[in-house]
């Protein structure tokens, strides 16, 4: 019941911020980047399946450690730590492997990333102490 609870908050907050995001961001900034590598619609039933499992590992790795320590702070900088590693990987790898993937991208992504999971997880631990 704890993870259920720590996952839906968490879900919650980050589908809503992402979707900001992304509804503002990919029609200016990845377009203009990465616009040529971009589909003209996006593959939603896979961009669900990053979604489900994600949220899982900010679940897993930030928010119920919080709630075991009772510290919104542990949430925090634990997602933090893992919105690092896992869009650090993503972009890295492709800046590295890709022929064009620009830099500005490279640290655009990976600092939304970062505090992308670090807000969800922190407010997925709020919210799941609440409910």
């Amino acid at each position: 019941m704890v993870f259920l609870k720590a996952y839906i908050a968490t879900a919650i907050v980050f589908f809503v911020l992402d979707y900001v995001w992304l509804t503002r961001m990919a029609g200016t900034f990845y377009r203009e980047q990465i616009g040529a590598l971009m589909l003209d619609q996006p593959r939603l039933g896979v961009a669900a399946l990053f979604y489900v499992f994600y949220v899982v590992g900010i679940a897993v790795f930030a928010v119920l450690p919080a709630l075991r320590a009772e510290s919104l702070m542990t949430a925090v900088l634990l997602g933090a730590l893992l919105g690092l590693i896992a869009y650090g990987t993503y972009d890295i790898t492709n800046y590295a492997t890709l022929r064009d993937w620009p830099v500005a991208v490279l640290v655009v992504d990976i600092a939304w990333g970062t505090a992308l999971t670090a807000v969800s997880a922190g407010a997925g631990y709020v919210l799941a102490r609440l409910v």
